[in-house]
């Protein structure tokens, strides 16, 4: 019997099942729609043993209150080291700034779990999901308006298909296909600067301080994991990474020691490295007719500030948000124009702020002028006594925008507002 060419219907498809697309799924699976979720790369299913070589995401306060209240904190507990201080300092200049958690009246300011926990909690969500429809692994071939919907064309083992929904969400990269097939255009500014990634353990217990140091190779960030392992993230010029990929374990542990200095005593192993190019990236809209745009297809952040996949969680908790207040108010179609606008109105206010806090910080500590370098090193001691300073910087753990999300702070979407 032949296939049927007509579209498999939906009220809403989200395109690229990532840690925001799979977070956006399991935020709406309680509002009663039918929700199809596409990705490229099919789930893994079941637990991992733990690798040295492995990414690690700073999750914000809010962000935790929000995989609490969905259900799947539980399985990133384990393995989510706390961030209890902030160690920010600039190497040969005077200053330092520190922030403690406990001084703001938080259990901490963060935390830091590898994507690989993240991923399998989302995804073992999801599977208890009955309301979301996995389409995976599917390969996204295009995606045009057709009257009340959307549909998005793909292919599953190069089997072509489609389906229909009055909602689609970009959910799939800086690189959005969709995004772009909707005419949302995006700017991609370089950096022409690398991350050079790696886990690492030190002589001395971290204590839970996450470290940032300005270098004149480039910024460090330390962050602490579970186990006594350091996480870190060294940005340097493009012209340096070959060379220092190249390096032997103890050759590359020798510089990174030159640059970082001896406050975890020595860094005695260090994990396969990676590196990845470092850009800002931002959607110049977050909706289209019957399109909304989440994550790193709205916007991709310098890794600096921690910012980006938090940014990244607002956007489908807001975008969540605005669809379950129009569905207690009976309003049935997740594509409304007047539901997509205040989608984009809110998220706007935030990306703004901390797209403007990120970029600034990056260009500010990557001037090599020495007048600059000296300010900078002045803000750094002034804002080390300066407790509104640090207050704010702690207020960044549930977002820069006056309306926060509902999930961010722990209230369900389908309970009482």
């Amino acid at each position: 019997m032949p296939l049927s060419t007509t579209p498999a219907e939906f009220d809403l498809a989200i395109v690229g099942g990532g840690l925001v697309g799979a977070s956006l799924a399991l935020s709406l699976a309680p509002l009663g729609l039918r929700i199809a979720l596409v990705e490229a790369v099919s789930p893994v299913q079941g637990e991992q043993h733990p690798s040295f070589d492995e990414r690690t995401t700073a999750l914000a306060n809010g962000t935790v209150r929000a995989f609490r209240t969905l259900g799947v904190w539980a399985g990133m507990e384990r393995e989510a080291a706390p961030i209890r201080k902030i160690h920010v300092s600039d190497r040969g200049r005077f200053g330092s700034a520190r922030v403690d958690a406990a001084d703001q009246g938080l259990e901490a300011l963060g935390y830091v779990v590898p994507n690989r926990v993240i991923g399998a909690a989302l995804w073992q969500g999801l599977s208890r999901a009955p309301a979301v429809e996995v389409i995976a692994p599917a390969r996204v071939t295009g995606s045009e308006l057709a009257g009340a919907s959307r549909v998005v064309h793909y292919e599953v083992a190069g089997e072509a298909r489609s389906l229909s929904a009055r909602l689609v969400v970009a959910a799939d990269g800086i690189r959005s296909l969709v995004r772009d097939q909707a005419g949302i255009a995006a700017d991609h500014i370089g950096y022409e600067q690398v991350a050079i990634t790696a886990v690492m353990t030190t002589q001395r217990f971290h204590d839970y301080v996450a470290y940032e140091r300005f270098t004149e190779e480039g910024p460090i960030a330390i962050l602490p994991l579970t186990d006594g392992r350091c996480g870190m993230v060294w940005t340097r010029k493009p012209a340096e990474v070959e060379r220092m990929l190249a390096l032997s374990d103890d050759e590359f542990l020798r510089e990174f020691q030159a640059a970082f200095g001896f406050r975890l005593g020595r860094f005695l192993r260090i994990g396969q490295r990676a590196s990845y190019n470092l850009m800002l990236s931002r959607a110049d809209r977050h909706i289209a007719q019957r399109l909304a745009v989440v994550g790193n297809a709205a916007q991709g952040l310098h890794p600096i500030a921690g910012q980006g996949f938090n940014l990244g969680l607002r956007d489908a908790m807001s975008l969540a948000e605005v669809i379950a207040d129009r569905r207690v108010a009976g309003t049935m179609d997740p594509g409304d124009a007047n539901l997509l606008q205040d989608y984009a109105d809110w998220r706007e206010s935030d990306r703004r702020r901390i797209v403007a806090f990120t970029d600034g910080l990056v260009r500010l500590f990557a001037t090599p002028l020495g007048v600059l370098r000296s300010l900078r090193s002045l803000g750094i001691l002034a804002f080390d006594v300066l407790p509104p300073a640090k207050s704010a910087l702690a207020r960044l753990s549930v977002g820069a925008a006056e309306r926060v999300p509902r999930l961010a702070r722990g209230v369900p979407l389908a309970g009482i507002r």
